[in-house]
């Protein structure tokens, strides 16, 4: 993306709406299913009674239907940048007029998919404290205003006027390069993320094909059967291995592939209390996350790719992030080294593991419990209605190991300015929380945890949500008690707001 000039602007702005070619993006992403349709409607009138030119009107006229929607849509969207708030008004039977308060406003973001980028538009979404998905989302400006938003929204966050913010964009400031990722490392990236969705992908569209095509499944089952009894003599352990490499071969694929297209360019850069990554192939997005946003650092290593010393690190900030975590990942694939000033210039203490205290012995009794006795009895049960699953029970002892190294993996500390938490055995996180980024301590205690004294303590920030948090997994409850007292300590001690502690 490169940034245009932007315009000075008055401080109240009169209403808007989104770039008139808003109307063809939005048509244009609904026309997929109108194609899709017309091998439906063919298998459904097997040729007969539809003629082609009676198909063809109805999809022009489906067309023009769709057209219309949009450009009630645009018609009817406005938005305003006032002093202090942002309002956006839409609906035609039911108006909605929503309005953002400046002192909620974290950041704004930018994002261009691939048709977006073909005709000039982009996404701008304003980031809130913990608000909704679509709060203060513009789905289509053209990148100029996209940009001449972004400086005006920062504008009104900080108090600086247009007239004294004339001309700067904000990205005049030297920014400095912290990481990036090459073609071979986005490639060694995309290897470890070994992907077996494609098999899921193939059997839907096949069910969706027989079903459109007028196949049913005993169909299907017979021509599986005929080919199995055709290959049963030639079957033999070279042929299994074969097909196992293929599987692997594209799972291998597949994984590189997601990468490549979500990761492809990224760079993160740091100019004054803000960083700023880019990335993405087909749909290109840019984010800008402030210092002050970010409330915690996570350090992530997977299976292989961790014990090879590659980590990414991550940060949960205020306004979330089109990640289902809500996390923005600053670093997907780098080494130690490399992250420690990224966690330096993110205000984030170095997670330090001689303080580290393991949970008690009973967490490997629960994971007994959840990993192995449950899934086994309900597997049991299973084979009864459906025999096959009885080879589901050959997983049960990497279940099993799972269970016993839980406790060794699971570890917490309250060091001098942040509580430090790590977990996981296969994929191993390493959270560092500031004292003064602690909203709320709960303490839960489930029903196999009743029964042997434990409990949970979950650490919860600002925007964060989710059950992969820096929580800590059955401390005895007079351990959780102790543990809970003296966050608190810390946490007053630092002049923040106490958080409650709910049972």
């Amino acid at each position: 993306m490169s940034t245009p000039e932007t315009s000075t602007v008055s401080e109240a702005l009169p209403p808007r709406r989104l770039d008139p070619r808003t109307i063809l993006i939005r048509s244009l992403q609904g026309s997929p299913s109108v194609i899709l349709g017309i091998p439906v409607v063919l298998a459904w009138s097997r040729g007969d009674g539809v003629p082609v030119a009676f198909l063809l009107a109805g999809m022009a006229l489906l067309l023009v239907v769709m057209l219309f929607f949009s450009w009630l849509r645009w018609r009817t969207f406005t938005y305003q940048i006032l002093p202090g708030q942002v309002v956006i008004t839409r609906g035609l039977i039911t108006r909605t007029r929503r309005s953002i308060p400046a002192e909620r406003i974290q950041d704004v973001s930018i994002k261009q998919g691939l048709l977006s980028r073909l005709i000039g538009l982009a996404e701008v979404r304003i980031e809130t404290g913990g608000g909704a998905e679509d709060e203060g989302r513009l789905d289509s400006v053209s990148l100029s205003e996209a940009y001449r938003l972004r400086e005006v929204l920062r504008g009104i966050r900080t108090g600086v006027t247009a007239a004294g913010a004339s001309g700067h964009t904000g990205e005049d400031e030297a920014e400095t390069l912290l990481f990036r990722m090459g073609f071979a490392r986005l490639l060694g990236s995309g290897l470890f993320n070994f992907s077996l969705v494609w098999i899921v992908a193939i059997f839907g569209i096949l069910q969706f094909f027989g079903q459109a095509l007028g196949y049913d499944g005993d169909r299907w089952l017979e021509v599986v059967g005929i080919a199995e009894r055709a290959l049963e003599s030639r079957l033999n352990a070279s042929v299994l291995l074969s097909v196992a490499g293929l599987a692997i071969g594209l799972g291998l694929l597949a994984g590189v592939i997601r990468t490549v297209l979500q990761t492809y360019g990224f760079r993160l850069t740091h100019a004054g209390e803000r960083f700023r990554y880019r990335r993405g192939l087909l749909t290109r997005t840019e984010v800008v996350v402030a210092r002050r946003q970010i409330q915690l650092g996570l350090v992530e290593r997977g299976t292989v790719s961790g014990r090879l010393g590659w980590s990414a690190f991550k940060v949960q900030t205020l306004g979330g992030s089109d990640h289902v975590s809500g996390r923005q990942e600053l670093a997907p694939f780098a080494r130690p080294a490399e992250l420690a000033p990224i966690i330096a210039l993110a205000g984030l203490p170095p997670f330090e593991r001689s303080p580290l205290r393991p949970v008690s012995q009973r967490h490997v009794l629960r994971g007994l419990v959840g990993f192995v006795i449950l899934p086994t009895v309900v597997l049991l049960a299973a084979t009864t209605i459906f025999p096959p699953a009885a080879l589901l029970l050959f997983a049960m002892p990497f279940t099993l190991a799972v269970a016993l190294l839980r406790r060794r993996c699971h570890r917490y500390a309250l060091a001098a300015t942040s509580v430090q938490v790590t977990r996981g055995v296969l994929r191993r996180r390493d959270w560092t929380v500031p004292y003064g980024n602690v909203q709320v301590v709960t303490v839960r205690r489930g029903p196999v945890q009743r029964l042997l004294g434990l409990a949970t303590v979950r650490i919860d920030t600002a925007g964060g949500r989710g059950i992969n948090g820096p929580h800590v997994h059955d401390l005895d409850e007079a351990q959780a008690a102790a543990f809970v007292g003296d966050l608190i300590e810390r946490v007053k001690a630092l002049g923040s707001s106490t958080p409650s502690n709910a049972h």
